[in-house]
């Protein structure tokens, strides 16, 4: 396989599965937004009832907020791997103009990552905001004797 096509895809490939993790996370930060609006925490009965309802796909938001970036410089080391081997490969006619274009294309995948895990990591911390809050509710409404 030549050098070029396993460039492609090392670059699609990062890059695909960083768009995946992105629209996972979206997803999952809309859906648990819109059931943060409709719950009601008068109608649980047992705390770790409503924190396990709280907190589903949690976990998720965070782990791709936090590994986003590994993935992107995973992509990036591969892509300047690959990059030295073709200057090694050619090196009769290595153009140092190419040599930067390549480098800086590598790059790519890291600004990537960091693009993916930005917004993960900031929606993760406003989703465990309401966690807490609607926890604390909770608390008030048995204090107050308004659960169900």
């Amino acid at each position: 396989m030549p050098v070029d096509q396993i460039k492609d895809i090392v670059d699609y490939g990062v890059i695909g599965l960083l768009l995946f993790l992105s629209f996972i996370t979206f997803m999952f930060a809309i859906e648990r937004a819109l059931f943060y609006r409709s719950i009601k925490v008068e109608n649980y009965t047992h705390k770790n009832a409503l924190e396990l309802d709280l907190t589903k796909r949690l976990p998720t938001i965070a782990s791709i907020g936090s590994n986003a970036p590994y993935i992107g410089l995973l992509g990036t080391v591969l892509a300047i791997i690959l990059t030295f081997y073709i200057i090694g490969s050619n090196q009769d006619t290595v153009n140092p103009g190419e040599i930067m274009k390549h480098l800086a294309l590598a790059l790519k995948a890291t600004a990537a990552g960091l693009v993916v895990a930005i917004p993960a990591t900031v929606l993760y911390n406003a989703l465990i905001t309401v966690v807490d809050r609607k926890l604390a509710a909770w608390e008030i409404a048995r204090d107050e004797g308004r659960l169900v």
